[in-house]
């Protein structure tokens, strides 16, 4: 990587390269979870691995979801003004490597990289093993450079049976910074 590629700001007298190291590692270390983020356009449906959302509003219940601007998923999501955000159980962290490319879709077995999928009240695609699950309508968008913030309001949730929900430190993946 040039001293080109890198995004500042540096420290004056900083070396840019180390400097850059130094931030990633620290913005690794932020406790993240890993996620199916369910996206769907039509006929067109998605699941991709996310780590990066939140909870963001308690009134009304809103949850925020990065997305990168060249991914499949976020065409998918800008279209059709929906998502669904599955949780994991840590125990099937498998799944996380299986949506980290576009998902192949066989519509009449309900299945996204032969992985089985509900449909959400929106018609994003939930993942059916899910612990829990957060179907929300868009009602923001932000364009943050590589990404895009879509804030989506939650209209329907399900789930929430007791376990551990899968993090990004459960796996040796890394995304970010």
């Amino acid at each position: 990587m040039s001293h080109g590629d890198l995004v500042g700001p540096f420290p004056e007298g900083a070396d840019p390269e180390e400097y850059d190291r130094l931030r990633r590692r620290v913005l690794w270390q932020l406790p993240m979870g890993l996620y199916l983020l369910g996206t769907s356009s039509g006929e067109a449906k998605n699941l991709m691995t996310l780590n990066w959302a939140m909870q963001v509003s308690a009134r009304p219940k809103q949850v925020a979801v990065s997305v990168e601007s060249s991914a499949v998923s976020h065409d998918l999501l800008a279209e059709g003004g929906c998502f669904a955000l599955s949780l994991v159980d840590r125990e099937d962290r498998a799944l996380a490597r299986k949506f980290v490319k576009p998902a192949a879709h066989d519509a009449a077995s309900r299945r996204l990289n032969g992985v089985a999928y509900e449909t959400a009240a929106t018609g994003a695609p939930i993942l059916a093993a899910a612990v829990g699950w957060l179907d929300c309508e868009v009602r923001q968008q932000v364009s943050l450079g590589s990404h895009t913030l879509f804030v989506g309001e939650v209209v329907a949730a399900g789930g929430g049976r007791d376990a551990a929900v899968l993090r990004m430190e459960d796996t040796r993946m890394s995304y970010g910074g």
